[in-house]
């Protein structure tokens, strides 16, 4: 059974690689398999593996982050920051720490697609190629992914696992976590692009503010993250409290979005209809299998082949694990990497007697901020090079590799030495 379930993994993850488009299918379709050999029971499958605590804070918080783009509020603090920069290298360096702090909280293709405008418009009055700024736009979108539970998929995978809550991605067992190590690769970034946004241009340039439509939004976030924050003070983990609390808020938006600022029952239905379930699926698919995985006894197999390759060498083990997880996060997703090797780096970790969040903390860095490296490591570097080719800026593979190598090296590392020296 364990060959079976091997092949049947390999297999999946094959076509994943070579039909993104369909990946939720795929993970399903291997799923079912699973299933009908009775490798795993359905009952085991949907109540056991299947955590819909992490699916209802990420379909909870998608809800919020369109609403909170629509109250045009972040196009709004991006006015400000270029009204306030002494210059326009700063603004854009500025434009693009914002849009990494947003991505935090906010889905990292939705970020990107609101500030897609205001990098165009800002690169049309300077007229400049807004190639750079809009790829820094996605990298910097997708760097702070994983600086908060609910950043991105791989952080509510991760928090599940090691029993995190939002609080402990900020300090646990009283030290540093996570989102200080994304942190200093922010601010490693940010330096890269200041070296080339730097000349610019001195003065300040005029824009037409945004008009905000609704504070509301902004409101639901807000209490998103102290809910988020309360439920972690609750409860170890991505708790029921937490997705009930992330879910409630977004029905609340969604009533206020049909009733107080009466939009159409079709416009409504039509935000909803448009949030990602592909990833939803997506996401049931992998549980279910990592699931059928782990009960066969492959994951542990598989920790065993990297601790005889390790041996005792501990920055030989880290070193591997970030370099294997920019590599693979750049042409493959990284949430199926994500979830198959968490029990493998907590297992090797543990084998070599050191705390568990060296190997994790670095998988997560290797793996999140891995998917800069290519045009297609990640669904906003995709958004991007579309939106690009759009405005008449087509970009090559090497185009991107030339601004993404560099930069992914530079964050990467930066975050790695500090999560070497918090953690070690």
């Amino acid at each position: 059974m364990q060959w079976i379930v091997l092949a049947l993994t390999v297999l999946m993850y094959v076509l994943i690689i070579l039909l993104p488009n369909i990946k939720s299918y795929i993970t399903l379709g291997t799923a079912i398999i699973m299933m009908i050999l009775g490798v795993v029971g359905f009952q085991e499958a949907i109540f056991t593996m299947v955590n819909w605590n992490i699916l209802m804070i990420f379909v909870g918080s998608l809800v919020i982050a369109e609403l909170f783009i629509y109250s045009r509020m972040p196009a709004r603090i991006a006015d400000d920051i270029i009204d306030g920069s002494p210059s326009v290298g700063l603004a854009i360096v500025a434009i693009l720490m914002m849009t990494g702090i947003i991505s935090a909280f906010v889905e990292n293709v939705a970020t990107v697609l609101v500030m897609a405008p205001i990098a165009l418009a800002l690169s049309k009055k300077l007229k400049m190629n807004p190639t750079l700024f809009m790829v820094g736009l996605a990298v910097m979108a997708n760097l702070q992914g994983t600086a908060t539970l609910v950043g991105d998929p791989p952080s509510m995978i991760f928090a599940d696992f090691a029993k995190y809550g939002f609080n402990d991605f900020f300090i646990y067992q009283g030290k540093l976590s996570i989102f200080f190590a994304v942190q200093i690769g922010m601010l490693a970034g940010a330096l890269f692009f200041y070296a080339y946004f730097k000349k610019a241009g001195t003065g300040k340039v005029e824009i037409e503010r945004e008009a905000i439509r609704s504070y509301f939004p902004s409101i639901l976030l807000i209490l998103m993250i102290a809910g988020l924050a309360l439920a972690s003070w609750l409860h170890s983990g991505v708790s029921l409290t937490a997705g009930l609390i992330v879910v409630v808020l977004a029905l609340i938006g969604i009533i206020w979005y049909r009733l107080v600022r009466h939009e159409s029952r079709e416009v409504t239905l039509s935000m909803v209809k448009e949030l990602d379930w592909d990833t939803v699926l997506f996401l049931i698919g992998i549980f279910i299998v990592v699931g059928a995985v782990t009960k066969v006894g492959l994951l542990e197999a598989f920790a065993k082949v990297l601790e005889h390759f390790i041996g005792q060498n501990v920055l030989l083990g880290f070193i591997v694990i970030v370099v294997v997880s920019i590599l693979i996060s750049g042409f493959v997703d990284n949430v199926p990497y994500i979830v198959v090797m968490l029990p493998v780096a907590k297992s090797l970790a543990t084998a070599l007697s050191l705390k568990p969040e060296l190997y994790m903390f670095a998988l997560l860095i290797g793996s999140c901020m891995g998917g800069n490296l290519t045009p297609f490591g990640a669904s906003a570097n995709v958004v991007t090079v579309g939106i690009l080719k759009k405005e008449g800026y087509p970009m090559k593979f090497s185009d991107w590799l030339k601004i993404g190598l560099p930069f992914t090296l530079l964050t990467t590392g930066a975050a790695s030495l500090f999560i070497w020296f918090v953690w070690k």
